[in-house]
């Protein structure tokens, strides 16, 4: 099998036109193969179920998943009111689509359909199930989800989506169904490997709160403080200001670290509500010590390539076709003065010549190490690079044995 890869990019006044354009110019770039996979990144400007049917009108019954995200990345750099397609196609790939759309409900639930997907899905090598997902970045419990897959026969990394920040609405796609509050998964088994590299910019300044009042996704107070308070304090600007907008889409760039002993566990606000608390996507328990983290431009480039260098690391000999890029919508918001600034980081490590799609979210998920759960990621870049492996040739192999067989066979007729 030869894994080959493209990426469509398109701008155009509706979702259904981009989605075309995308389309066809992936299709025209991959060549007579026909795809095994398709990957949507849509802007959230664009009607989600407009850009998957028009995807399906040109793919036919290929698998595909997809995601909102502020805007698309691709080799170019950053796209605003885009759509980016990606297509990977292989001859012994098997893949498979799915939609849950119960996710926001219950990411425990979730965690359990995802176990029963790879169970039914045995081979006889029984390698682990490799799943590819975009899940709602507002609604639902990644971090319950990551939990509930502990010890699970499947490797597993995805995003979060991003979408509007006034309504909390993100959109997922799979197939020609698209909405929000739902996981689009796609099972992938074949030659097709797949290494993950994440890293971030961000450090502690000194600043350190106790948490001391949370409830589920929201942190309450900061030192007995209504956390608008706490950062009021520090930035200058009145707590109340804090509630509305700009200051409350800012704050993602200023997350906290939550102290557990070893490295700092990053978890980065939404927003800011208009009581001064702070809402979550990952519950942040009471009693918990926290640094209040920043970030700049030169150390997210070095972060980048850092989780590009772990990616192509985790690849092994297995050669990059295709590179996805998941970062945190707060790298956006960082890189205003320089678009793309992630993209040619992430560029500077794997080459300009493999292609290239991803998207901005509120988060990921990536494999866990020696039976731990998944992780699950605030504020980080996620490098996911999709290579083929290296297989010896059926002949050469077929010689090897017959060679083996045949000096046996000498042995044998000496000792006679």
């Amino acid at each position: 099998m030869t894994l080959t890869a493209s990426v469509g990019q398109a701008q155009a006044l509706s979702g259904h036109e981009a989605g075309l354009q995308a389309t066809h110019q992936a299709l025209k770039d991959i060549g007579m193969g026909a795809p095994s996979l398709a990957i949507v990144i849509a802007s959230r400007y664009y009607d989600a179920k407009e850009v998957a049917n028009s995807v399906s009108s040109l793919l036919g019954n290929t698998p595909t998943i997809g995601f909102s995200s502020a805007s698309t990345l691709t080799k170019e750099g950053r796209n605003k009111n885009s759509v980016a397609v990606a297509l990977l196609g292989g001859s012994d790939l098997n893949i498979t689509e799915h939609w849950l759309p119960g996710y926001a409900q219950s990411g425990r639930e979730t965690a359990s359909h995802l176990r029963e997907l790879a169970s039914t899905k045995e081979t006889e090598d029984q390698k682990e199930k490799q799943i590819l997902f975009f899940a709602d970045g507002f609604n639902g419990d990644a971090e319950q989800m990551c939990l509930a897959l502990t010890g699970a026969p499947l490797s597993i990394v995805g995003g979060l989506s991003s979408g509007n920040p006034h309504t909390g609405t993100t959109s997922q796609i799979a197939g020609t169904q698209a909405g929000s509050g739902s996981l689009a998964a796609a099972m992938i088994e074949g030659n097709l490997k797949i290494g993950v590299g994440s890293d971030h910019g961000w450090r502690p300044i000194g600043s350190q709160f106790r948490v001391t009042r949370s409830r589920g996704f929201w942190i309450r107070t900061l030192d007995g403080r209504p956390a608008s308070e706490a950062y009021s304090q520090l930035f200058g600007y009145p707590a109340s200001e804090w509630g509305f907008p700009p200051l409350n889409y800012l704050v993602r760039l200023y997350p906290l670290g939550i102290d557990q002993g070893q490295e700092l566990l990053v978890r980065s606000p939404l927003r800011v509500e208009a009581d001064g608390s702070f809402r979550m996507n990952a519950p942040v328990r009471d009693g918990l010590d926290a640094y209040l983290l920043t970030g700049s431009p030169a150390t997210c480039k070095e972060a980048a390539q850092r989780a590009a260098q772990k990616a192509r690391l985790a690849l092994g000999d297995a050669k990059p076709v295709f590179a996805m890029i998941l970062a945190d919508i707060s790298w956006q918001m960082l890189f205003k003065a320089d678009p793309g600034a992630e993209v040619a980081a992430v560029q500077d490590v794997i080459g300009k010549d493999i292609p290239i799609a991803g998207g901005y979210t509120l988060g990921q998920v990536t494999p866990g190490k020696d039976g731990s759960p998944p992780n699950f990621l605030n504020q980080h870049i996620t490098v996911v690079i999709f290579g083929e492996e290296k297989k010896e040739e059926v002949s050469t192999i077929t010689l090897r044995k017959s060679a083996v067989e045949k000096e046996l066979k000498e042995r044998e007729n000496a000792k006679e």
